[in-house]
């Protein structure tokens, strides 16, 4: 699934990212416990991954909006380029 798709999966809605990380790191907590029957381990893992697209979806958007004031060579700002986050 692209990350397009993430953004727009029905499963995850319009989640903003702290509620869809709060609910991911729900299902890690009752899948780490191990007393979830098998069938609703398997549904709430796939829960969990578009949770996760959605999160990784929402990081993507955030750091593409970032950006870096550039300086002059005497300190003053003079526009913004991408931040370089590599």
């Amino acid at each position: 699934m692209t990350a397009a798709k993430a953004e727009t999966d029905p499963s995850t809605g319009d989640l903003p990212f702290e509620k869809a990380l709060e609910q991911l790191e729900e299902i890690v907590r009752k899948l780490e416990r191990g007393d979830v029957p098998l069938d609703e381990s398997v549904a709430i893992y796939e829960r969990g991954e578009a949770l996760k697209r959605r999160c990784e979806a929402l990081l993507k958007q955030a750091e593409a909006r970032i950006q870096r004031i550039t300086l002059t060579a005497d300190g003053r700002p003079e526009g913004v380029a991408p931040l370089d986050v590599s």
